[in-house]
């Protein structure tokens, strides 16, 4: 259905923007209706299950075959060359792998356990502590599906004999895991500055106000849903009543992630490594604190290179799918046209950003959240630049909205890998239930970063 109508609306678009003459007169009625039906293919493709790299591919060839006289052949090498080579790009397995490492050499339960301590004692304690540990992950993984499965582990056995309703205590992991690629070293940054040409390390900077506005926006959703569902005195029943003695020892669990957040971020800001050499750094500092916990071994070690393969292996075939369609759609002077229209549409700048963000979290129903980065940022980041808004800026709003469409149902990947992961049986709709207070104050925060863009905007600007 959320395909079929997708479809109908950008056909009605294109033929729409055919009649009002917004279009290059070069692009006939002919080329347009065309267009339509490569978005029903794509669609079509994407909507029977086909991966969305190999679609990426047979649209950027179909494409080549009818829009251009050019044989793909002929520039194909080229263009799946340039992406497969970037050095930026070699940070993606490099993050995934150390958040491999610390999920399989019990450095995440660790963490979860100390900061346990610290949040047990207030109203919905546990949920506190699914948001900051979940938080302090991704500062170190940065990827959502790492974050929530990994913390998602290590937190539903705390939940099995506790009352919270199970909607909350999987909305609230659901929730911590979109923080995964907002909070830095987030992959899809790193995507970002790849298509866009912009700086990781300002992206990163930029990220950090609006990472603390939903951190906070979270936590007030959990005071507000655990009124009445848990004692004043919190969750003592399940991890006890720690003393101010194993408060202060639980400190040491969180050495190791924190000395880890303070190699990898530290030395980006202080402009002592790039992003893809922190990466590095962290994955040798993840190792070097797993064999002092007597922790890595060579299972271990392989598992976490095999999965870190596969999913670098997914990323990358998406990558240059899209990479491969961009420049066909822009060869056939698709991205200018579309670029040219709503650039020209009769509304405000923030009129269009507001159709931008709409769009967004519509496709993010139904479509993974990086193939929407490589697919849509070519062609709307020209027209975000010529309405005078901030690259940097645009990036986080993209960011935080490729998050949104995590854990938006019926198709976000948050959410299915926490219903994986249950142990007590129920429906997916559990999950779709508890994630959505969470996702309406995600949204929440989208609009006042497009109200109030200094929260992105300040720090790179203060520290340039």
């Amino acid at each position: 259905m959320i395909a079929a109508a997708y479809f109908a609306l950008m056909s009605v678009v294109l033929i729409g923007m055919a009649i009002a003459g917004v279009l290059p007169a070069a692009m006939s009625l002919q080329a347009m209706v065309t267009a339509a039906g490569l978005i029903g293919l794509f669609v079509a493709l994407f909507a029977s299950g086909v991966h969305v790299g190999a679609a990426l591919l047979a649209m950027a060839f179909t494409c080549g075959i009818v829009l251009t006289d050019r044989p793909f052949w002929l520039f194909a090498g080229d263009v799946l060359w340039s992406p497969s080579t970037s050095f930026v790009f070699v940070a993606v397995p490099l993050f995934l792998l150390m958040g491999e490492l610390m999920l399989r050499t019990g450095l995440s339960e660790r963490l979860y356990r100390a900061l346990g301590l610290w949040f047990g004692r207030l109203p919905g304690g546990l949920l506190h502590t699914n948001i900051a540990s979940c938080a302090v992950f991704s500062a170190v993984a940065g990827s959502s599906v790492a974050t929530a499965a990994t913390m998602g582990s290590v937190a539903l056995p705390y939940f099995e004999k506790s009352r919270y309703p199970q909607r909350l205590v999987l909305g609230s992991l659901a929730a911590g895991g979109a923080l995964g690629n907002l909070i830095p070293p987030g992959i899809t940054f790193i995507i970002y500055g790849l298509i866009t040409e912009t700086s990781v390390g300002d992206l990163y900077l930029a990220a950090i106000g609006p990472s603390i506005l939903v951190v906070i926006a979270f936590t007030v959703v959990i005071l507000h849903k655990s009124r009445g569902t848990r004692s004043a005195g919190g969750d003592a029943e399940l991890i006890g009543i720690p003393t101010r003695g194993e408060r202060l020892a639980s400190l040491l669990d969180l050495l190791p992630t924190g000395l880890l957040i303070l190699l990898v971020l530290g030395t980006i800001y202080a402009g002592i490594a790039t992003p893809t050499e922190s990466a590095a750094l962290g994955v040798v500092g993840a190792l070097c604190m797993a064999l002092g916990a007597r922790r890595l071994t060579l299972p271990i070690l392989r598992e976490s290179l095999v999965a870190t393969a596969r999913v670098t292996s997914m990323i990358g075939l998406i990558l240059l799918g899209a990479f491969m369609l961009n420049y066909v759609l822009s060869s056939a002077g698709i991205t200018q046209a579309l670029s040219s229209a709503l650039a020209s549409l009769p509304l405000p700048p923030w009129g269009v950003m507001l159709a931008i963000i709409g769009f967004y979290l519509a496709m993010g129903t139904f479509m993974e959240g990086i193939s929407m980065i490589v697919t849509t940022v070519p062609l709307l980041f020209p027209v975000v630049v010529a309405l005078g808004y901030d690259p940097i800026w645009f990036g986080v709003v993209v960011t935080m909205l490729v998050e949104i469409a995590m854990i938006s149902p019926p198709d976000g990947t948050v959410l299915y890998v926490l219903q994986g992961m249950r142990k007590r049986p129920g429906p997916i709709t559990d999950v779709f239930a508890g994630v959505l207070p969470f996702m309406t104050a995600y949204i929440a925060c989208v609009l006042v970063l497009l109200v109030v863009p200094g929260i992105a905007t300040w720090l790179p600007n203060a520290l340039r």
